[in-house]
């Protein structure tokens, strides 16, 4: 090897080593926010390390997912659809049943679930623990190890921080005539009068936190109870939480169950569920009559959902 050689594979050694030395390191999280949003997408809390939250509420389709059930560790099939997570600051009840009154309650049930990530507490907890990055992160910003409350407040934290409100409906709402087209203008009539959507879908995220029964209840092929099987009340039969429709563009498929692909299918079943079901349990009044929507209205009133999804995912 030439003196040439020697000093050029001599410069090669030093370039590698400098770049390796002077990495940066992994950004600690500075807030309760910013060490949810690590937790969130960190595998370390399903059993097999194989899944985050982020596998199923994923950040490209506003937090949902985009098949009809989840897959938990081990590829096991859940029973209901992934609802989003985002514009989850003001609800009151979690889950399809509502089963969760707090989001801090809702974030730590999918870990333990065994047919989600399937790992008790106790033991994502000693996972946390374990793990010096983790153990240094809640001191530094929680002043104590990990623990139910701490681990709780953190995820609950991350998911506060993904409100939405910049839609082509809130710039209609805040004067910008163009933002929503015609189409979308004459469907947000339609979803305030003949399309009965308003009944349900209320307030700024389009939810009431009701829990209504639409017709997917027949207690053979569609035998879900829902709220039921919280309450134990008959009268909640069937019945499910109504979900916001704030980014509904992106988180289809749509019902607890996923059963319906596009948003044409939702608005068609809602004309005519009968045409779906014809022997439902328990349905909600507001349905017992056809909506009898023309074409001209389902295609307005589905350009108007459309206009409800954020800037971000537009």
């Amino acid at each position: 090897m030439t003196r040439l050689h020697q000093f050029i594979f001599l410069i090669s050694i030093l370039i590698v080593v400098a770049a390796t030395a002077f990495q940066p390191a992994e950004m600690a999280p500075q807030t309760s926010e910013d060490l949810g949003r690590l937790l969130f997408e960190d595998p370390i809390l399903s059993s097999d390390q194989s899944i985050s939250c982020a596998s199923c509420h994923i950040p490209a389709f506003a937090f949902s997912d985009t098949s009809a059930v989840s897959l938990g560790v081990g590829g096991q099939k859940g029973s209901r659809n992934t609802p989003a997570v985002t514009n989850m600051s003001a609800r009151s009840a979690f889950f399809w049943d509502g089963r969760a009154g707090t989001l801090e309650q809702q974030v730590v049930q999918p870990i333990e679930n065994p047919v989600e990530m399937n790992l008790p507490l106790p033991i994502a907890l000693e996972r946390l623990r374990g793990s010096a990055r983790y153990k240094g992160f809640f001191q530094a910003i929680y002043g104590r190890q990990p623990d139910s409350l701490t681990l709780a407040d953190a995820l609950a934290s991350f998911i506060r921080t993904l409100e939405t409100g910049n839609t082509p409906f809130d710039r209609w709402m805040r004067g910008n005539d163009t933002a929503m087209s015609a189409a979308a203008v004459r469907g947000r009539q339609i979803f305030m009068t003949t399309g009965k959507c308003f009944d349900c879908h209320f307030s700024p995220d389009f939810t009431g936190d009701e829990f209504r029964n639409i017709g997917l209840f027949d207690g053979k092929t569609l035998n879900d109870p829902g709220r039921f099987a919280i309450t134990k009340d008959s009268s909640d039969l069937g019945k499910f939480k109504v979900p916001g429709l704030r980014n509904i563009a992106v988180t289809g498929p749509y019902m607890h169950d996923g059963s319906f692909r596009t948003l044409r299918e939702v608005i068609d079943y809602y004309d005519q569920p009968d045409k779906f079901v014809t022997h439902s349990l328990n349905r909600d009044t507001l349905l017992a009559k056809p909506l009898g929507l023309t074409e001209q209205n389902k295609q307005d009133l589905e350009a108007f959902l459309l206009a409800l999804t954020d800037k971000r995912w537009e």
